[in-house]
């Protein structure tokens, strides 16, 4: 009997990033540096389709001006993957339209994840943590310095639906609080219809190595690198407690092979012993 759940699994590749290794894991020799996938994920729940985080601003990189203003250190170079709207070629390659997404969730305000956000204001409702956004609006100076762009998400057309603490978002969809890498972090627990499903970490954890060897992340807003390992064992007792996928949100390896894995069969696991090797 199909039990209540998401029907199928659809990672994105919405952009890259080349960026030393450090800002992903604390301590990292600065001089090392990684190229980074930019996630996106659509899941196909009874309510429609539920789009995790949204990629890059494409404005505030095409835009020399803007581009300069926004990204003006030349050691984080962000990469569009196409000449257009990344999201839309994305959406469009696997068959699902813009108007079909039902609902977004947003993991954070780190300009990689809601830049996209202006495709959906007035649309479809976006679940976030009271607290990411709180801070996103703060009017801080700091804000803006840690690749937190308010004319991202300040639209008053955007239907917010503002969480204080775990919340299910979509049958089968849940967000979990990991604060750390910034004030109102959330990653994702899906439950599949069919059994089986995956935690997917997004920036509590950006690298396998952060998971397996139990790195702080490299960057966090308000508190100190260390406190970034509890929601990283956190999400590792979820998934070897579930028997679920642990699928980190920016392993250069992990990620693509997702999207490979995933594209032509809905999105179940591969197998018992992958998931073992994920979630440590």
């Amino acid at each position: 009997m199909t039990r209540r759940g998401v029907r199928r699994v659809l990672p994105l590749l919405l952009g890259w990033e080349d960026l030393p290794r450090s800002i992903s894991v604390h301590g990292a020799p600065p001089t090392e540096r990684v190229r980074e996938p930019v996630p996106g994920v659509l899941l196909e729940t009874e309510d429609g389709w539920l789009l995790l985080d949204t990629g890059f601003n494409t404005a505030l990189l095409n835009d020399p001006a803007l581009c300069r203003r926004y990204y003006p250190s030349p050691s984080y170079q962000p990469e569009l993957p196409c000449p257009g709207e990344p999201l839309l070629e994305a959406l469009t390659a696997v068959g699902v339209a813009l108007e079909d997404i039902t609902a977004v969730a947003i993991s954070h305000l780190h300009a990689d994840h809601a830049g996209g956000l202006k495709h959906f204001a007035g649309r479809v409702p976006v679940h976030i943590q009271r607290a990411e956004l709180e801070y996103g609006l703060s009017g801080q100076p700091e804000v803006e310095r840690q690749v937190i762009f308010r004319t991202d998400f300040d639209d008053p057309r955007i239907d917010w639906r503002l969480a204080d603490g775990d919340v299910e978002i979509a049958p089968g969809v849940t967000a979990v609080v990991t604060t750390g890498h910034t004030p109102g972090h959330q990653s994702f627990v899906v439950d599949l219809a069919e059994g089986g499903g995956y935690v997917f970490t997004c920036d509590a954890a950006d690298l396998t190595e952060n998971l397996d060897d139990e790195r702080p992340a490299g960057t966090s807003i308000g508190v100190p690198p260390e406190a970034t390992l509890e929601p990283i064992r956190h999400l590792k007792r979820l998934a070897r407690g579930k028997g679920y996928e642990l699928v980190p949100g920016h392993d250069p390896v992990v990620w693509p092979e997702l999207i490979e894995r995933l594209s032509g069969w809905g999105g179940r696991p591969a197998g018992d012993s992958h998931a073992q090797e994920l979630s440590g």
